[in-house]
């Protein structure tokens, strides 16, 4: 099917509640994809950071073959051997956490919402200004983006927003009804938002304090995208529990939430359920995902790649005076600019390089963790002659 068929018919048969680019891609491996067309593209968005290992992988797909001969999908009311195996996997790589399993980032926050409720059988939950956690409704009113929540409202009550980063007005924001504090690490869809040095530490030991449950949104942060398996481990802190997505199935559905033994253990038979959550094929595909992040040292390659490209970037800034800030952790870097970077994202994809513009203004990078330095050089050098022309 031609480039100008498959618009036509998107628009005939696809709900439009995407903003596409003009690119259709069918062909990719580890950092480079392929359009209609056989053009090609250094990847340095991942799918919105899905695809951490790159595209196929030799594993990934061996996997996949391997597990569709057997068996895809039972149900959860029988044992899922794979899921089992998963579920010992992140318990080891994450120091302690037991699993649930869904299908998204957003569905593992709607679990953790109703955990955290049921749990310290309180009702209020404080999130951030300027955070995204989902599109339901409850996830989507932990968000603290009102662009995202108008439409909607009202939205699910419990709710208080504070400034991320600013420990004070956390503090402030507690009450003897605050069930749970749910943070990202670092903001993606807020502009790549780095916290201060101390702050996630000062919120944890202020949750204990208090008996607050101390809660992270890991769905972009995860699985060696900030050089550590999982930013909390970054930023030396020890959540009540995470949720994970994203990279965790290498561009196979797959979420999940995971807590401490002590707390999960408020979940009980009936009180949540995902139909898909945690099928033979998406916890193969998991399990295969982690052992590649391990087996291959991208942990170390991507600290080492993402001081190299963080380096390249403020080279940059110190030549184009419309960028504002290069910020960032491992190989989740941003670049704010003085302007709308729609066009810029735009000059890139016509020389070879996708990116994305988040908030507007921020030029988000998300590479594969085995990107080659010689393709974040390409990159760079690209946009490098398209800034500020």
């Amino acid at each position: 099917m031609e480039f100008k068929e498959i618009v036509r018919k998107d628009k005939l048969y696809v709900a439009q509640t995407y903003s596409r680019q003009p690119l259709a891609i069918v062909e990719g491996n580890g950092a480079i994809v392929k359009d209609l067309e056989g053009n090609e593209y250094i990847d340095c968005f991942s799918g919105l950071a899905v695809l951490n290992i790159g595209h196929s992988h030799p594993k990934i797909i061996e996997t996949i073959k391997k597990q569709v001969e057997k068996i895809i999908h039972t149900t959860n009311i029988y044992y899922i051997p794979p899921q089992v195996e998963l579920a010992e996997l992140l318990y080891k790589v994450s120091g302690g956490y037991k699993s649930f399993f869904c299908n998204s980032g957003t569905e593992a926050n709607e679990a953790t919402i109703k955990l955290v409720r049921k749990y310290t059988g309180k009702k209020v939950i404080i999130a951030a200004e300027n955070s995204f956690h989902g599109r339901t409704f409850g996830s989507l009113s932990a968000t603290g983006q009102e662009r995202y929540k108008k439409p909607f409202a009202p939205l699910l009550p419990g709710f208080k927003h504070v400034k991320f980063g600013d420990i004070e007005d956390f503090k402030r924001a507690i009450s003897p009804k605050t069930a749970a504090v749910l943070l990202e690490p670092i903001q993606g869809e807020g502009g790549v938002i780095v916290p201060p040095e101390n702050y996630l530490k000062e919120v944890s030991e202020i949750c204990t304090d208090h008996s607050i449950l101390f809660v992270l949104d890991e769905v972009q942060t995860g699985f060696g995208r900030t050089g550590e398996m999982f930013a909390f481990q970054h930023f030396k802190v020890e959540p009540d529990l995470f949720t994970i997505a994203k990279a965790l199935g290498a561009g196979f559905p797959i979420g999940a939430m995971l807590a401490k033994p002590e707390i999960i253990k408020a979940f009980r038979i009936g009180d949540h359920a995902s139909t898909f959550g945690g099928n033979h094929l998406a916890c193969t595909v998991a399990k295969a995902n982690i052992e590649i992040i391990l087996d291959e040292n991208l942990l170390e390659k991507a600290k080492q790649s993402g001081i190299y490209l963080l380096r390249r970037l403020k080279e940059l800034k110190n030549k184009h005076k419309c960028i504002k800030e290069v910020r960032g952790v491992g190989l989740m870097i941003g670049v704010e600019l003085d302007r709308p970077c729609n066009v810029i994202v735009d000059k890139a994809r016509e020389k070879g390089v996708l990116i994305n513009c988040t908030h507007d203004n921020v030029l988000r990078f998300l590479p594969p963790l085995n990107i080659e330095k010689e393709q974040i050089d390409k990159a760079v050098d690209v946009l490098d002659t398209i800034l500020c022309d």
